[in-house]
């Protein structure tokens, strides 16, 4: 694990234990293991079949996404696909992804949690965790349509002339 791209995360696994460490975002796609640098130094390898969400944290030890709110009150204000991902294990998560379908292809999702003044900033569920994921709405500016253009009459004329 190399670079200064490495990620204050706290993994939370099935078996309800939790582990944290520093993860580089782009290796989560990759591999059947999530790797992460522990703040002892060591290499943690957590197989991604153990693995429910890895959630990116401001601080270690502050709540993961299971101890924060899991659903939106209203409408999310933030521009996306507005998703709920169910898991293996029963429960739910609400969260905003970019508006393209494709992100829910690949080695599982990301997603902006629906507390932003939260610990959680952003959460990964790797596929292997996922039981089902709908899409409940889709936030953004609404399409302007364009105004009709008042017909042209002609020259005006002024001062009554002829």
């Amino acid at each position: 694990m190399s670079g200064s791209t490495a990620k204050k995360v706290l993994v939370d696994r099935y078996d309800r234990s939790q582990v944290s460490g520093f993860v580089q975002a782009h290796s989560l796609s990759e591999g059947n293991d999530v790797e992460l640098l522990s703040a002892d130094g060591s290499v943690v390898r957590v197989p991604v079949e153990q693995v429910k969400t890895v959630s990116f944290v401001r601080e270690f030890d502050g709540p993961s996404i299971w101890a924060e709110r899991r659903e939106f009150l209203a409408r999310p204000k933030a521009p996306g696909l507005w998703v709920e991902l169910r898991f293996r294990d029963g429960s739910r998560l609400e969260g905003v992804i970019p508006n393209d379908l494709l992100a829910l292809e690949g080695a599982g999702v990301m997603l902006t949690p629906p507390d932003p003044a939260g610990n959680t900033q952003r959460v990964f569920a790797p596929r292997q965790s996922l039981a089902a994921a709908a899409v409940l709405g889709v936030v953004g500016a609404a399409r302007r349509r364009a105004r009709k253009q008042p017909e042209a009459t002609g020259q005006i004329t002024l001062f009554g002339e002829g």
